[in-house]
């Protein structure tokens, strides 16, 4: 991303209770596609207020907001809270994710992203193949990426879990040379 990109990090947080092992694999993949350090942070419990009873589902924006009160991060760095709940946001049935475009904070919803979800066995290859692409997504938004035109760039925008399965967990050239200014 840069020369002095060591210098940058990106804090995962877990919000909610969220495996272990999903969190090395992210830690091991954000690390090497952003080229930078990648810290844990302690678990937040999921904001109960974020809760919109009917949908059954949290708010994601709000979840932003929450995360971005409490923890502070230094200008440079970037936050991921990864989450089990089931998001939403405005206007939408629901979110893989959300980000603050240029900004600090990005979340995911690790709930869609399950077999099980959708009543199939689970498999851990596929599940972790869509968290990371999910993950590497949002934080693009961080770093300030829109959405892609191209169905097979991390960035383009995910409507389905099939859009997510077409995609690769990389960068096209475009979008790795604004990442790279």
């Amino acid at each position: 991303m840069g020369a002095n990109t060591m210098e940058r990090k990106i804090v995962l947080l877990p919000i909610g209770k969220v495996e272990g092992w999903v969190l090395d694999v992210l830690e091991k993949e954000l690390a090497q596609k952003y080229e930078c350090k990648v810290e844990r942070h302690k678990p937040m419990d999921v904001p109960k207020d974020a809760l919109n009873p009917a949908r059954g589902q949290y708010d994601s924006s709000l979840f932003l907001r929450r995360v971005h009160a409490l923890i502070g991060l230094e200008d440079r760095d970037k936050g991921l809270g990864i989450t089990e709940v089931d998001l939403y946001a405005g206007g939408l049935n629901f979110v893989f994710g959300e980000a603050e475009l240029g900004g600090q904070w990005a979340v995911i919803s690790l709930s869609r992203l399950r077999q099980s979800y959708y009543s199939l066995p689970e498999n851990r290859a596929i599940f972790a193949g869509r968290a990371i692409k999910e993950a590497v997504h949002e934080l693009g938004h961080a770093y300030g990426l829109e959405h892609c035109p191209d169905p097979e760039c991390v960035m383009h925008f995910s409507n389905s879990l099939s859009d997510t399965d077409r995609k690769r967990a990389s960068f096209c050239s475009r979008c790795q040379a604004r990442l790279q200014k």
